[in-house]
C-alpha cells in the first residue's frame, strides 16, 4: 500500500476531510478486550458515576486511535504514519447507554511541510461540543 496524497498537491493550511465517529458501549467493550484494559469506568455506569464521572467514558487510547484514522484514511496508507502524539486529554468522551452512543468529531489541518515528503497534521477532536484532546499532531509521509 502506498500513500495516495501527493506532497506537491498540499500546502500549509490545507484541511483534510473531517470525520464523525459514533462511539457506542459495545465499541468500548471490544476495546477493553483488545487492549486488556477492563477498568470499570469504561463499561460500568454505576462505578463511573461513583467516581464522579457523568457516565461511562471511552478509553483515552480509544479516542487517540479513532482520531488518527482521519489522517491514515486521508493518506490511504496506515504505514505512512511516521509519528503521532497527543499532549493531553481535556475532556472525556462520555458514552451513554442508548442506541445512538456518543459522537466524536475529528478535524485536521496541515501545519507544516517537512523534508522527505513529510507533513505535520494538527488534529482536533470534540465530543458533545467540547474539545477532548489537545496538542494532537501526526507526521505522515505523502507520495
Amino acid at each position: 500500500m502506498a500513500a495516495r496524497v501527493r506532497y506537491d498537491e498540499v500546502g500549509v493550511g490545507t484541511e483534510i476531510p473531517s470525520r464523525e465517529f459514533t462511539v457506542k458501549r459495545v465499541d468500548l467493550l471490544r476495546f477493553c478486550g483488545a487492549c486488556s484494559d477492563y477498568t470499570m469506568t469504561h463499561w460500568n455506569e454505576r462505578v463511573a458515576k461513583a467516581v464522579g464521572l457523568p457516565d461511562v467514558i471511552a478509553h483515552g487510547t480509544f479516542t487517540i486511535a479513532e482520531a488518527v484514522r482521519v489522517v491514515t484514511d486521508w493518506v490511504g496508507d496506515p504505514g505512512a504514519l511516521v509519528e503521532y502524539s497527543v499532549r493531553r486529554f481535556s475532556h472525556p468522551v462520555v458514552v451513554p447507554d442508548d442506541d445512538e452512543g456518543a459522537r466524536l468529531d475529528v478535524r485536521g489541518r496541515i501545519e507544516k511541510k517537512l523534508d522527505d515528503n513529510q507533513v505535520v497534521v494538527r488534529l482536533s477532536a470534540s465530543s458533545g461540543g467540547r474539545e477532548v484532546m489537545s496538542g494532537a499532531r501526526a507526521v505522515v509521509r505523502l507520495a
